[in-house]
């Protein structure tokens, strides 16, 4: 590798480190507001996402101008098209922030509804799923990347329990309809971004090992649960 391609790929990873931390900030942001139902923490979320889109297409540029200037291959290859991915899922991530915080604005005009599934733990789980994915990715730590594949069945389940829960909710509360299927939205976005924190924590195996792991889900949660 010469020394000008290692300066231009340590420079694409503390831009997608960048990009990280905002996306981060983003969904503790998002999930911050549904808690204390404040909107205006929510509208900052929104607005924010606009400089996150740019950073996205500031990283996506950087990798192809280094494949068509440099033609990696190797590991330098399998690097970069490792963040191309996790880039993409980044800015998913973010959307799905957006998405909840526009949620959380509006239940922020209406009176809470007492339901027996707490929407704010699920979203701290899936915030410690993204948390220890970019740790991952800091760090190339496969066995934590392992452990965040193997956190997912633990938010699916979540998602489940909160379908229930609304769905028992607008039995009971029938008036209440709109803010009942916002919630049930929060918790589909909720277990999306925990799906895109295992994407990025399967894109740490790929970059350290070489490895496509998606297709073998259960053997790497297997692994991952205590015996």
């Amino acid at each position: 590798m010469t020394i000008h391609l290692i300066k231009e790929i340590d420079k694409l990873k503390k831009m997608l480190l960048s990009l990280s931390a905002m996306v981060e900030e983003s969904v503790q942001r998002a999930v911050k507001a549904l808690d204390t139902r404040d909107a205006a923490l929510a509208q900052r979320v929104i607005d924010y996402d606009v400089e996150i889109d740019k950073k996205e297409v500031d990283v996506e540029e950087e990798c192809l101008k280094i494949l068509a200037l440099h033609q990696p291959v190797a590991i330098d290859l399998r690097l970069i098209i490792a963040i191309l991915k996790m880039n993409n899922d980044l800015e998913r991530i973010a959307d799905l922030a957006v998405n909840i915080a526009e949620r959380a604005a509006f239940l922020a005009t209406q009176e809470q509804l007492p339901l027996r599934f707490n929407f704010v733990q699920m979203g701290e789980k899936a915030q410690d799923m993204l948390r220890k994915s970019l740790d991952a990715l800091v760090n190339l730590d496969v066995n934590l990347a392992r452990e965040v594949c193997a956190a997912d069945d633990g938010v699916d389940a979540m998602n489940r329990e909160a379908y229930l829960a609304v769905q028992e909710a607008i039995r009971r509360h029938p008036d209440r309809m709109e803010a009942l299927i916002h919630l049930l939205s929060i918790s589909r976005h909720i277990e999306r971004i925990a799906d895109h924190a295992t994407n990025i924590a399967e894109d740490v195996i790929y970059m350290c090992e070489g490895q496509i792991v998606r297709h073998h889900t259960e053997d790497y949660r297997q692994a991952g649960r205590p015996t």
